[in-house]
Parts: C-alpha cells; structure tokens; sequence
C-alpha cells in the first residue's frame, strides 16, 4: 500500500474512446486500488484551445503564477497538475508522434512548467502499426521539464477494443501504477 496518499494526474489525449484511454483507465483503477487519490482529465471532453505563442503566460520567469490569457479548461487543470506527485500522459501514436491534442495540452503546459520539475512522469502510447517516437516525445518532454520519467506501457492495437483483449497488457499497467506509488 501507499505510505502516504499520492496524488496523480491522468491526461487522456485521444479523440476518442479506445486503447488509450482504456490503458490510462485500467492504470488509474490500479493507482487507486493502491491508495493514490487520482484524477483523469480527457482532453476529447475538454475545452483546450490551442496556444498562442504570446508568452504572456512567463511573466515572472521560473516563478510564473501559472495564468494562461487563454480562457479555457486549462485554468482548472493547473493547480492540479501543480499539486501533483506525478502525472501520467496517455496518447495514440499519430504518424508515429503523439497525438495532436496531447500535443497541444503539453504546449498549453507553459504557464507552469518551471514548477513541474522533479514531478514524476509516466507514459502510455498505443497505435496501429509502431508507436515509433510516441514514447520518445513523451520522455522528451519530461527531461526538457526536468520531470522524473518513472517509466512507460506501449502496445500495438488498432480497434478501440484491441487494447482491453491483448495477454499481459493489464499486467504491465499493474507494474507501472506499483512504480509510480513507490518511486
């Protein structure tokens, strides 16, 4: 069991309902099995506009207050991803990258990041044929943050169901909710 009560964030960044989401589900059901307090934020149920490349959001430098002249769901999201011990990115790999909206929420991240340092970061990727640089995008992330990377869960599947059926797949996401609550 957790020694303390940690809090983790879930960002789901697929349109849809599929394997992404459900890793990031089946995921997050384990971390609250094991006493973490979790929130899921999808993004496909979200208001995120796209960043505007304004800076206003680094006023102050490493000490930003986090405001987004952008009014959307992001200003909610914010003290959370700030009260967080860790955070775990779910996506699909789109042309071998991570999805368009997750790329856009990491974007929007900006307001904040100086202060998501040494926060633990996980991934999770799926796609049809090869996540190829999925993973990599989300550990990219992670070091330019200088977040911890506590470690990933990639799998093939195409159909929004695939992911749910494949043979030992539940089991990894079990390992790595039992990384993310001791690390």
């Amino acid at each position: 069991m957790v020694k303390a009560t940690k809090k983790i964030v879930g960002v789901g960044g697929s349109p849809r309902k599929g394997n992404s989401e459900w890793m990031l589900t089946t995921l997050c059901d384990e971390l609250t099995r094991l006493g973490a307090d979790v929130e899921i934020f999808l993004l496909r149920k979200m208001n995120v506009k796209m960043c505007r490349g304004c800076l206003a959001c680094e006023k102050g430098g490493k000490n930003r207050k986090g405001d987004c002249v952008i009014k959307d769901d992001m200003a909610g999201v914010y003290p959370k991803l700030l009260a967080a011990d860790a955070i775990v990115l779910a996506t699909p790999g789109y042309m071998g990258m991570l999805s368009g909206m997750l790329k856009n929420f990491l974007d929007r991240t900006c307001a904040v990041w100086p202060r998501l340092e040494s926060k633990r970061l996980a991934g999770l990727a799926v796609a049809e044929e090869d996540t190829f640089q999925t993973m990599d995008n989300l550990k990219s992330y992670g070091k330019l943050l200088k977040m911890r990377w506590v470690g990933g869960v990639k799998t093939l599947a195409k159909l929004p169901t695939d992911a749910s059926r494949i043979p030992g797949l539940a089991t990894s996401l079990k390992r790595l909710a039992k990384k993310i609550t001791n690390s």
